[in-house]
């Protein structure tokens, strides 16, 4: 056969809708790496050279031979890089992705009778296990299972394997995104992990792992398919020439038929990208369109050819391949005996706030690890039932007040433990009055059956403050100059009853400072009209639109007025209700402190109608160059003027009494005559204003 070195990168895209092709473009990205890093291209080549000399000479040994293979247990870790969106899957969906493709590797899937009969005696149970770690690299438990937030999920490219990664010669690291570079999943080969260690692992799109939860039995494939890769298998229909920098795209009629994959029972194919089960190419009475390494989208086997492929990288030395399966590594690691030890106890549930009446029902889930559990006794201070010995139990909570949740587990021989004291909160029925206001000078906690200070990372949470204050001398804050990175903080109001209202206005005051120009720092706020349920976004300001004075190298305390600036939220007249709940959410990006005073919700009057036909005044572009356009409605006709003020709080521009008409209002300034930096404009109306931050930037 013809030979071929190994490509520099190789990553397999399959398109997530089943229907359409799947995408086979993305070695462009690996050439362009090639030819931009030569030396690391010759290293590759290099290595693959060796591994190649070595997989001939073993595979002409396994044929040989045909004696019983021992099984090769490879410990697995998966990293889960998410932004506390869907990308972060549960436990139980990273699970069944093991489960997806020991089934295919072991020959034990239930749909293998459909296997073309032509291919069927070439049906291999490749005697390769994946199992999770149940110990870290620190020898400390572990569910084999890490969750990192970083934005770096949405690029999903080697940038993620920086953020954490476990040494690639004991485990197999799989990292988790939310988009994994615009495919499906990519792996580095095993020449090309021994050049970069640092690129070692696999990383998947997290609607490509397991067959349940965000993923689907169609797109679970893609693990298994990876994981030939990682361990030294091409596509079925050829792989890629380093050293002139092409490749062969699948279906490329012209190229594929004279090329080959370096496994003998695997016949020439053109490569499919639908389930074509009587699809030929090459010459062939039928393809194995069913093959692991195709993109057909039923991919369900391996044949003894790649089998033996495979059993060869994990017996040379190339990128410690050898190592992972040693019985010093599987102790290390916990995978020597499947399931590991009982280590610990842990529960979750779909929500620790609940109402005395309406959405007070909670559902828990048990995810203590390691092993198989004999039985687990549950206790629910409060709660309906009080006790439960289910894997899941649902519990009904009508009782205001704040409850531990208590998990003991048992599996034969050990026990575990877990009290999660004032874990689940009960809010009463009877919310507060409208109108509403708050300025924390007599809130005393933010952990009561009033306000909640929620952190999603556990790293840091808002808290009541006397450091600074827009009125009084108190306020809440949130100590964001040291914060790490992609973390996310809620602060939740208590319930407020809003029957009856009419024309509400929701407005406060805040203050923020960036460290610089580059963070990006978000504060959201939501809404939410019975009580704990459903959330919808009501407000965003993000970097510049966010800071209320110029960026502070040190931990930012407002000083002056001029520091804090005043939101407006609109509340849709359906949220009149008298669950009515509002929460702020802020992400750190990198920023510094940020303080909140002075929430207000009440009547609305003058220039509050631009809130409320708007939902928001727009201001745009922002950052602006010559002109800021601000557009908005209005109920009626009416007088505004507009005044834009510097940093410093100087007049630099006053339109006079300008007449806006009922309906769509749109005001362009001409910002020609000022330099670069911040403003304000603000809009009156001689009774009420509303003020909004811009930049000027050429």
């Amino acid at each position: 056969m013809k030979k071929l070195l190994l490509p520099f990168l190789l990553i397999i895209s399959l398109i997530s809708r089943a229907q359409e092709p799947l995408h086979c473009g993305a070695d462009e990205l690996r050439i362009a790496t090639l030819k931009a890093n030569p030396k690391i291209a010759e290293a590759v080549i290099k290595r693959d050279s060796l591994l190649e000399a070595f997989t001939k000479n073993y595979v002409e040994q396994f044929y040989q031979q045909r004696t019983p293979s021992a099984t090769y247990i490879i410990p697995v870790v998966f990293h889960v890089i998410h932004d506390y969106g869907t990308e972060n899957i549960s436990d139980a969906q990273l699970r069944d992705g093991i489960t997806v493709i020991n089934k295919t590797f072991r020959k034990q899937a239930a749909d293998t009778g459909s296997i073309v009969a032509a291919f069927k005696p070439l049906h291999a149970d490749c005697d390769i296990e994946f199992r999770l770690a149940t110990i870290d690299p620190n020898g400390n438990c572990t569910n084999g299972i890490t969750r990192t937030a970083s934005t770096l999920t949405y690029t999903g490219d080697h940038a993620v394997k920086a953020l954490i990664q476990w040494p690639p010669d004991k485990y197999l690291n799989v990292y988790v995104v939310k988009n994994a570079a615009g495919l499906a999943g990519h792996a580095v080969w095993p020449a090309d992990a021994d050049s970069i260690p640092a690129w070692d692992g696999i990383v998947l799109s997290h609607n490509y792992v397991g067959s349940i939860g965000t993923s689907n039995p169609t797109q679970s494939v893609a693990f298994a398919h990876e994981c030939g890769h990682y361990l030294n298998l091409q596509h079925i229909w050829g792989g890629n020439n380093v050293p002139n920098f092409y490749y062969y795209p699948c279906a490329d009629t012209a190229k594929d038929c004279a090329i080959d994959d370096l496994v003998a029972d695997t016949p020439p194919t053109i490569g499919w990208q639908t389930c074509n089960l009587s699809g030929a190419s090459c010459g062939n009475a039928v393809d194995n369109v069913q093959n692991a390494m195709d993109y057909s989208y039923c991919n369900k086997m391996f044949t003894y050819g790649q089998k033996a492929r495979m059993h060869a990288c994990l017996n040379d030395t190339i990128a410690h391949r050898n190592n992972l399966w040693q019985v010093a590594n599987l102790i290390a690691t916990g995978t020597y005996t499947q399931p590991g030890a009982l280590c610990n106890a842990d529960f979750t549930s779909n929500k620790t706030v609940v109402c005395e009446v309406g959405s007070n029902t909670v559902f828990f889930t048990n995810t203590s690890y390691n092993g198989s559990f004999t039985s687990l006794a549950w206790s629910f201070p409060g709660g309906l039932p009080s006790t439960s010995a289910a894997a899941s139990p649902t519990i009904t909570y009508s009782v205001p007040g704040t409850y531990p949740v208590t998990l003991k587990v048992y599996n034969g021989t050990d026990s575990a433990s877990i009290t999660k004291t004032d874990y689940i909160s009960v809010l009463p029925n009877t919310g507060l009055p409208y109108p509403f206001t708050e300025g924390y000078e007599s809130t005393t906690s933010l952990t009561g059956l009033q306000w909640f200070s929620n952190s999603f990372d556990t790293l840091n949470r808002w808290q009541l403050t006397t450091t600074a204050a827009c009125s009084g001398t108190h306020s809440v804050m949130l100590d964001n100059f040291g914060n790490t990175m992609n973390t996310k903080d809620e602060l939740i109001s208590p319930i407020i009853n809003l029957t009856g209202g009419s024309s509400i206005a929701f407005k406060f005051k805040y203050a923020f400072a960036r460290k610089d120009t580059t963070s990006q720092d978000q504060l959201q706020v939501y809404v939410t009209k019975d009580c704990n349920n459903t959330w919808i976004q009501r407000l965003s300001l993000v970097g510049s639109a966010l800071q209320t004075v110029v960026p502070q190298s040190t931990p930012y305390v407002p000083v002056a007025a001029g520091d804090w600036m005043q939101a407006s939220v609109n509340i849709p007249v359906s949220y009149y209700t008298a669950n009515f709940r509002f929460k702020f959410v802020f992400s750190s990006k990198g920023g510094n402190n940020i303080y909140i005073d002075d929430i207000n919700i009440d009547v609305a009057s003058g220039i509050d109608e631009i809130t409320q036909q708007l939902s928001n005044l727009a201001v745009y572009p922002n950052p602006a160059s010559d002109v800021l356009h601000l557009s908005f409605d209005l109920s009626a006709p009416k007088q505004l003027d507009f005044v834009v003020t510097d940093i410093l709080g100087k007049e630099v521009y006053n339109s006079g009494k300008t007449i806006c008409t009922q309906g769509a209002n749109e005001f362009a300034l001409d910002l020609k005559q000022l330099k670069s930096g911040f403003y304000f404009v603000k809009l009156s109306d001689g009774k009420q204003e509303i003020t909004r931050k811009f930049v000027v930037s050429r």
